[in-house]
């Protein structure tokens, strides 16, 4: 894990990542939640950092990678002796942070869903057609033909041909990564390999850890799962950052979810110029909620002035 903060008093913010581990993005799209926070980038199970070739394959599980968050929560609590801590998770990281603050409320201050997952088939379903339909307008018959020939059907699922041009057609449409970022290779992997976080091995791993991470691992069961039906209740505060140009991972599914969500409190927030990570893209909003909304236990800064359950 990396660990960043002004004052090691603050509150701590552990942080779930998706697919890849996101902190060297902090040196191109730097956060501040430092500032407010102690931020603990945690690289999960077989990602980054930690990534081994010899994990056994049958421990890659959504049962281990719940009780991974809530082990590195206790660490976390009792390293800075706090009671309760912030959990944020980040795309295919909110399919696992979500099960784990709905299991165990009484670890967490508040659940932050940025890009939260909902049903990702369905998902998935509505970035193709919506690709197929930008492609087709923009007169890219090439994209139009490798996306005919791989549709993404609720009952055939994600074919492979998709999930091969799946990021790089969402990075050419500005609703991938991040809305300015229209190439994987320029905005996701040299950023990757010139980091000055990591030795040269752990960029290696950083990207042999990819294939077998925690969303690579868990891919099936986030594409039969719906998480709506799973979890319908949560017993803390619970606040949702979703980019408006995210189709990564559905806007209007995470949104549709939090309005049925039952919570204490919750809050959900449209990030206008952002795609599939708001906190990156819009860091100075993102830090606002955080300080005036999470902190401070009220929802006074989310959508249609931020009505509770």
């Amino acid at each position: 894990m990396f660990i960043q903060s002004t004052d090691a008093a603050h509150p701590v913010l552990l942080c779930l990542h998706g697919g890849l581990p996101e902190y060297f993005l902090t040196e191109r799209y730097p956060t501040g939640l430092e500032n407010d926070f102690t931020v603990v980038w945690w690289e999960q199970r077989g990602a980054g950092l930690s990534y081994h070739p010899g994990i056994p394959p049958e421990t890659m599980t959504l049962e281990q990678f719940i009780a991974d968050t809530l082990s590195v929560s206790d660490y976390l609590r009792n390293r800075f002796s706090q009671e309760k801590i912030y959990l944020m998770a980040h795309s295919g990281g909110t399919f696992v942070g979500l099960q784990a603050a709905a299991r165990a409320p009484q670890v967490y201050c508040a659940y932050i869903g940025v890009a939260q997952m909902v049903h990702q088939l369905e998902s998935e379903r509505r970035a193709y057609e919506y690709m197929l339909k930008r492609f087709s307008q923009a007169g890219n018959g090439r994209m139009v033909r490798k996306l005919e020939a791989a549709p993404v059907t609720m009952t055939a699922g994600t074919p492979a041909a998709y999930l091969r041009v799946r990021d790089r057609a969402m990075h050419s449409l500005g609703v991938g990564t991040t809305h300015d970022m229209t190439s994987v290779a320029r905005g996701i992997v040299w950023p990757s390999l010139k980091s000055p976080h990591y030795t040269l091995g752990e960029k290696i791993q950083l990207w042999r850890g990819k294939r077998s991470s925690g969303v690579s691992a868990l891919w099936d069961e986030m594409m039969t799962i719906d998480l709506a039906g799973r979890v319908t209740e949560l017993a803390l505060p619970a606040y949702f950052f979703h980019g408006a140009y995210d189709y990564t991972i559905n806007y209007q599914l995470a949104k549709d979810y939090v309005e049925a969500l039952k919570a204490p409190l919750k809050g959900f927030y449209t990030f206008g110029c952002s795609a599939h990570s708001p906190i990156m893209e819009e860091p100075q909003k993102a830090q606002r909620i955080m300080r005036e909304d999470v902190l401070a236990g009220t929802n006074r800064l989310a959508d249609g002035c931020g009505r509770g359950a």
